[in-house]
């Protein structure tokens, strides 16, 4: 079940971003279950499975932000090394595990919510 606790023992500043949800529980969990759920996940591996740096520049940027927001750390830190390394490339760059780490780690958060 996600809590605030569980979020905290996975790693997420929980008071960042209740702070950024108006210190209000249901509403920052709600905001998480969104985030989780942020179609740039999909977006990001399927660009860089193809190789467009274009594409998988927009897609982590998009999710710096909403994941930023939420503060989820173990999220964040990944995606925030992807948007530099591709930051004005034309062509992709090697990523390494970055990608496989962000996926990784919202499959772990997903679970704490079944």
């Amino acid at each position: 079940m996600l809590t605030l606790q569980t979020l905290t023992e996975y790693g997420a500043n929980v008071k960042e971003g209740m702070g950024r949800c108006l210190n209000n529980e249901a509403f920052y969990l709600r905001m998480v279950r969104l985030g989780l759920s942020d179609e740039n996940f999909e977006k990001l591996k399927a660009a860089v499975d193809r190789k467009d740096a274009v594409a998988a520049f927009e897609a982590a940027h998009g999710l710096k932000g909403s994941i930023g927001n939420l503060a989820l750390t173990p999220i964040f830190n990944p995606v925030c090394e992807i948007v530099e390394l591709l930051r004005g490339k034309k062509e992709m760059v090697d990523t390494g595990t970055l990608v496989d780490t962000v996926l990784s780690e919202r499959e772990k958060l997903l679970k704490l919510d079944a």
